[in-house]
């Protein structure tokens, strides 16, 4: 004969869990405020509903019997499952719900700086109507893209600010020169390698660069350009070419012995990472996504 779960069975389960999570009746108490007497009476009257002996207590301690844990495995998935409906529920009716995307740089993922894995959790637990999309997009893109309505959060660095858009600095992420394990100056002594000698090479620059880094770069007919960070790792690891790169990505490949970092401070540069949101009055789904993303990196809208 099936049995149909009614309310009353609901809260004799949870005070099961409870007991159980506890170790014992008189441990439980505090957390249910209730007498151990009124728990007993639970425990028998959860015992008599399902017709099974579910634990020991006594003089003897507390356990639980085979049937016992079973009924506790099952009590947890139907916990969880009314305490993720409930929250699903709970989405709806306050706007937390819906598609939200958001627009990323590449190669942060190595970032120990970056806390939006962090974000993405919370969102998952608290939030789990809202579908959260995400997306790989160059630096500019991302900028015209949310203000074009294309993506409704960025995070990344761009020097093009756009006034219908709000930015707030998330982290300062380092990049320096390297150069690849077949460079000339690959087995160099750190004393030996100046700046004159790095440009006396052909480099790969940022295509999206401009500003500082954009004047420390000449126009030799060997420089080389990409778009992303990715491919200028690859045109690095060639041998061929220079090329500023941020640190905790090149760092991996640094490890293995494939780059090498070249000291030389002037090339130096910080690249901000940022929050992009649209100004003025966002959706409900759109402003918490952005808020939960900010408040993983310290910081409030």
């Amino acid at each position: 004969m099936s049995m149909k779960i009614s309310g009353s069975d609901l809260h004799l389960l949870r005070v099961f869990e409870c007991v159980v999570r506890n170790g014992g009746i008189s441990a439980a108490q505090m957390e249910l405020s209730l007498s151990q007497p009124t728990i007993s009476n639970h425990l028998t009257a959860l015992e008599r509903r399902l017709g099974a002996k579910l634990c020991e207590r006594g003089r003897r301690g507390f356990s639980l019997t085979q049937e016992g844990r079973r009924v506790y495995e099952v009590s947890l998935e139907v916990t969880g499952m009314l305490e993720a409906s409930s929250a699903r529920l709970s989405g709806l009716r306050s706007g937390l719900s819906g598609k939200v995307t958001v627009g990323i740089v590449d190669c942060l993922a190595t970032d120990p700086q970056l806390k939006v894995s962090e974000a993405i959790e919370e969102l998952s637990r608290m939030a789990p109507e809202i579908e959260l999309s995400l997306k790989i997009m160059r630096p500019n893109d991302i900028t015209k893209a949310v203000a074009e309505r294309e993506l409704d959060v960025g995070i990344g660095g761009s020097n093009i600010k756009v006034a219908s858009l709000a930015y707030r600095t998330l982290y300062r992420e380092e990049h320096v020169v390297y150069c690849g394990q077949g460079h000339p100056l690959f087995q160099a002594s750190d004393d030996a390698v100046t700046s004159a000698d790095c440009h006396a090479y052909p480099w790969v620059h940022r295509g999206y660069w401009n500003g500082v880094r954009a004047q420390r770069t000449d126009s030799t007919i060997l420089n080389r350009i990409a778009f992303d960070i990715e491919a200028e790792v690859l045109m690095v690891l060639s041998g061929a070419y220079l090329g500023v790169l941020p640190v905790h990505y090149a760092s991996v490949f640094e490890q293995q012995g494939r780059l090498r970092r070249l000291a030389i401070p002037e090339e130096d540069y910080f690249a901000d990472i940022e929050l992009a949101i649209r100004t003025g009055e966002q959706a409900a789904n759109v402003g918490y996504v952005a808020e939960v993303i900010a408040k993983a990196h310290d910081l409030h809208l």
